[in-house]
């Protein structure tokens, strides 16, 4: 994991606006402001879910330095000095064991024996992948042996070269999945929405693809992410499996670029699928130039729908494929950043990325 971006130390918010974030435990302005306790010597993230205190033995901050040189440190419920978004070491090692081996049965007990509590594994697994860890692991053994199946492989050397005990049992584990029988994969066009992780200075992405595209794009700490990749295997009508995919690694390949600032129009075909409305905003968003932004208001016009200011927000939060279908480029008529599913902080570093902002702390 890289270190916290910092193209510029942002500006922050009114003290009524923090308050309000910080005493709802408002996790979209993590990274926007810091918050110290005095009567404890404490500092947090605006999402914290210790205790608040009254609100005069509370002043807030832009960065971590500025609140440790006031004489603050970090809290330990909420890690403030690691960057927002960043993967725990714990699933990191639970993420690369399993792509180390991903044929192998990991149980609870080898969970255990790395340091893991299954109970937290599941957890966690549940609100950033929408599925349980061993859900994930099985989902990452299908999605192999679907690739091996299709690329000629014979059933058996598949079922039991992929961490089954038994035929009956892969055979019931794929129908259930895919729907349809292990010897009918060759002849599935997109049978699955294959996902992987996407590292990127921001944090995590999970990243999902179809043969015909990139359909899922979202950071793994986004509230609505659960809902969005129900909808998503709703509206496709095709299973989530972890896995690997041509569109996966040329989206983690484009996205390297983007945040070097050697790419600023991506490339990769999209899957989307919505509302006619929804769709006629994401289409309109991707016509929004690199390093510009528009209102909310003009975005509403544009797609021949004025004075919906808040119809297109919602659309924007519907959004799947972040950063590439640049949501994140519409703000307030009046300048201010607006709304933005994976956290205004992200939002405000995307913007100065693209205006070429120059490092500040």
């Amino acid at each position: 994991m890289t270190a916290q971006p910092a193209l510029f130390t942002p500006a922050l918010p009114p003290r009524a606006e923090m308050e309000r974030a910080f005493l709802e435990s408002d996790p979209t302005y993590d990274g926007i402001f810091l918050t110290g306790v005095r009567t404890t010597g404490i500092f947090c993230r605006p999402s914290c879910r210790a205790r608040k205190p009254l609100a005069a033995n509370v002043e807030y901050f832009a960065t971590v330095r500025e609140a440790i040189f006031a004489g603050y440190r970090p809290c330990r419920r909420c890690d403030p000095a690691a960057p927002p978004g960043t993967v725990p070491g714990w699933v990191k090692t639970l993420l690369d064991t399993v792509e180390a081996d991903p044929s192998r049965r990991l149980r609870d007990e080898d969970l255990r024996a790395l340091g893991v509590d299954p109970a937290r594994a599941r957890r966690y697994f549940l609100e950033h992948y929408g599925m349980t860890f061993h859900a994930y692991c099985r989902g990452r053994r299908l999605s192999g042996a679907l690739g091996q199946l299709r690329s000629g492989e014979s059933l058996d050397e598949v079922a039991l070269g992929t961490g089954w005990e038994s035929h009956s049992g892969f055979r019931e584990a794929f129908t259930r999945t895919f729907g349809t029988a292990p010897g009918a994969a060759r002849a599935l066009p997109d049978a699955a929405i294959v996902m992987a992780t996407v590292e990127t200075p921001l944090g995590p992405l999970v990243a999902g693809a179809t043969d015909a595209g990139l359909c899922l794009l979202e950071f793994t700490d986004r509230r609505m992410l659960e809902a969005q990749m129900r909808r998503l295997q709703s509206l496709l009508k095709q299973p989530l499996v972890p896995g690997n995919h041509p569109y996966l690694a040329q989206a983690r390949e484009e996205l390297a670029r983007y945040f070097d600032r050697t790419l600023t129009a991506f490339t990769l075909p999209l899957v989307f699928r919505g509302t006619p409305f929804e769709e006629r905003v994401w289409r309109e968003l991707c016509r929004i130039p690199y390093g510009r932004t528009i209102s909310y208001a003009e975005l509403a016009s544009r797609v021949g729908s004025p004075g919906a200011q808040r119809a297109v927000g919602r659309a924007n939060g519907m959004n799947r494929i972040a950063i590439v279908i640049p949501c994140h480029r519409v703000v307030n008529s009046d300048g201010k950043l607006g709304g933005y599913g994976g956290g205004l902080w992200r939002k405000h570093w995307l913007l100065g990325l693209e205006s070429g902002g120059s490092a500040a702390r």
